[in-house]
Formats: C-alpha cells, structure tokens, sequence
C-alpha cells in the first residue's frame, strides 16, 4: 500500500497544482474520493487508456492498474471508513451507467468488492432529468444535504 500511498499522494498535487493555476477561485476536492473513482473505472479499462489512466493516477508501470492496485485501494478504503476511530471520515463512490450498456459482472462485483461501490444503471438518454435528480439524491444522502 506504500507505492498506492505515494501514488495517491503525487496524483493529489498534481491535480490540486492544476486546479490552482486559476488563483481567482478557491479549490475544495477530495483527492482520494477523485482517485479511487478513477480507479474504479480502470477496473474496466484495457488497452491505451488504461495506460493513460495509470499515468493520471500516477500509477507505477509495473502496477499497471492490475490487482494490486484494486487490492490497496480495498485496505485503504476499508481504514478510511472504519467506525472505530476518534474522527468521522466516510468515502462513498457509485458509478451511473447508461441502463442501455451491459455492464460485465466481473466489473460489476469488482467495484463492489474492491471500491465498496454500485454500479447502477440509469436512462440518461430518454430519462436524464430523472437521473441527474436521482444522482443529486443520492449524493446529499451521502453527505447528510452538506454541499459539495
């Protein structure tokens, strides 16, 4: 988890020095909710874009997104929201798919297993109203109505 940690790590300054460039707003992200969602996609990425999201998340090529990524993510996400601890921290990620996709199952029970992730399938093409109301839901579920 030590290469993860360090990868993490490198990946959330690079995005924050990003999203800084522009000093005339303030910046407020969770760099980890934003990598294990990355993350989570490359579960189903093959190819040159697993390559370029390995490169993104600052991933080493030897990992190369296999699964000892997934794994680290895994031990880091089950630390991150233990309810044994003095602080209160809870990550919550769900992937929102087009219903008209078939999503693998193996994908499907990766992100569960791995990223303590649904995915769930909605119709963004002749519903997305309903989605995006469905999506904010849940995310102000996830956050107690706290705005993110």
């Amino acid at each position: 988890m030590d290469a993860l940690s360090e990868a993490n790590g490198t990946f959330a300054l690079t995005l924050l020095k990003k999203l800084g460039e522009d000093n005339s707003n303030n910046v407020f992200i969770s760099p980890l909710s934003i990598s294990s969602a990355l993350a989570m996609v490359l579960v189903g990425a093959r190819g040159n874009t697993a390559a370029q999201m390995c490169q993104t998340l600052s991933l080493s090529k030897s990992s190369g997104g296999g699964e000892d990524v997934h794994q680290g993510f895994q031990k880091l996400l089950s630390k991150v929201n233990r309810t044994s601890t003095q602080y209160f921290l809870r990550t919550a990620n769900r992937l929102f798919g087009e219903k008209t996709y078939d999503f693998l199952s193996a994908f499907k029970d990766s992100c569960r297993v791995f990223y303590q992730a649904e995915v769930e399938e909605l119709d963004f093409v002749c519903a997305s109203e309903e989605a995006r109301k469905h999506i904010n839901t849940w995310v102000a579920e996830k956050t107690e109505g706290e705005d993110v």
